[in-house]
């Protein structure tokens, strides 16, 4: 019977051999053959030894090693001693018949021990191959980037915001470009006839940055219809709306292309975690226009008019919007559910506007969004499945 003890390194010596036994190298525990099975047969004996006795004077005493998941007697580190300069009809004769002692066997093991060497020889070319491959971009989870992000912000009367947000919306990009979630941007500001000198500021910038794109209104839109312009405007496979005065951490914006590659959405759409700092007047507001989209229209949604709309382009083959002021968040997100895309929401830190003042609260834009929830109202809730 073959003796081995897997894991365990040991020496054979010359007189070890003789009777058997097998001293520890470096202290490790000692096993002793006889002890456990019986005297070694004659012929593994003679295979044991009579190779060491020839090689003597020039081999370091052989070393049993982990190889191919059992310790085999017979190979060194190298991998190259014995039994591989045994010829296939030694191996036969020493080790006798059956599967271990077969010619076939050892060859196998002996081809495997030289493409484990070949394998190994120039481990500074693998390097540098891995090193010169020009790498593939590629987001998380192994899916390909988005071929192009269009971030757009409608702007009246922003000139103190406007350089900021740029500033932040491209920080943003390229960080999604180092991390192959994209593989170009635009940022893209649509001025909504302004009376300050944003329209100004915007044509300088977008004369220094060829990311930068400038639409101009003639007359004011309102909100409606600056996103309408936006969304027509933008160029790349998602695109995402906000406001300039950046009401979250641009930071959130890898999240949501994470969240959208991972529930396979259409629609990632933001919500704050805390608006108390706006008073409890825009609270309620908030909380019962909500509700009344919830009962008009069956769609539950939180905080629904915030401005963080991150969209693939693709759904705009199916939605038109028409709402000209701020009841366009919830018609954009209303359209898309009723049509059957996906529309995933999580919660961002919220940081209220600092400069300018603004409008969105005000009985107007209130007014003009309940006119516009009533008379689109019927429609979209006739919509239907597309997908």
């Amino acid at each position: 019977t073959l003796n081995r003890e897997p894991r365990v390194a040991t020496t054979m010596t010359t007189a070890g051999a003789a009777n058997g036994k097998k001293r520890s190298n470096s202290g490790r525990r000692s096993v002793s053959g006889p002890s456990h099975h019986g005297a070694m047969p004659a012929t593994l004996q003679a295979y044991q030894t009579a190779p060491k006795a020839a090689t003597t004077a020039t081999q370091p005493p052989t070393k049993t090693v982990f190889h191919l998941g059992v310790n085999w007697p017979g190979f060194n580190s190298g991998g190259d001693h014995l039994p591989a300069t045994m010829g296939s009809a030694g191996r036969s004769a020493t080790m006798g018949s059956g599967a271990m002692g077969s010619a076939a066997f050892w060859d196998s093991v002996a081809s495997i021990s030289e493409q484990r060497n070949r394998a190994f020889a120039e481990p500074v070319s693998w390097a540098l191959a891995l090193l010169t491959t020009e790498p593939v971009p590629c987001g998380c989870m192994g899916q390909p980037a988005f071929a192009k992000l269009s971030i757009f912000f409608p702007m009246w009367n922003e000139k103190d915001y406007i350089e900021r947000a740029l500033d932040a919306g491209g920080a943003a990009c390229d960080d999604l470009l180092a991390a192959g979630e994209i593989a170009d941007y635009e940022l893209i500001v649509v001025d909504d006839a302004s009376t300050d000198d944003t329209a100004d500021l915007a044509d300088q910038f977008a004369a220094a940055n060829p990311r930068v794109r400038v639409v101009h209104h003639r007359v004011n839109r309102k909100l409606g219809g600056s996103i309408k312009t936006g969304f027509a405007t933008a160029t790349g496979d998602l695109v995402l709306y906000t406001d300039a005065d950046l009401p979250f951490d641009f930071a959130e914006l890898s999240k949501a292309i994470r969240l959208m590659r991972l529930y396979e959405s259409d629609i990632v759409s933001a919500y704050r975690h805390d608006r108390t700092e706006e008073g409890s007047s825009r609270a309620i507001y908030t909380f019962f226009y909500n509700l009344l989209i919830r009962v008009m229209f069956g769609v539950k949604m939180r905080d629904i008019n915030f401005a963080f709309k991150l969209c693939k382009r693709h759904i705009f083959d199916h939605i038109e919007l028409h709402s000209e002021g701020s009841f366009i968040d919830a018609e954009l997100v209303i359209r898309a559910k009723k049509l059957g895309f996906t529309v995933t929401q999580f919660g961002v830190d919220y940081f209220p506007r600092t400069r300018g003042q603004s409008t969105l609260s005000s009985p107007a834009i209130i007014i003009k969004i309940l006119r516009e929830m009533f008379e689109l109202r019927a429609e979209l809730q006739s919509i239907t499945k597309v997908v």
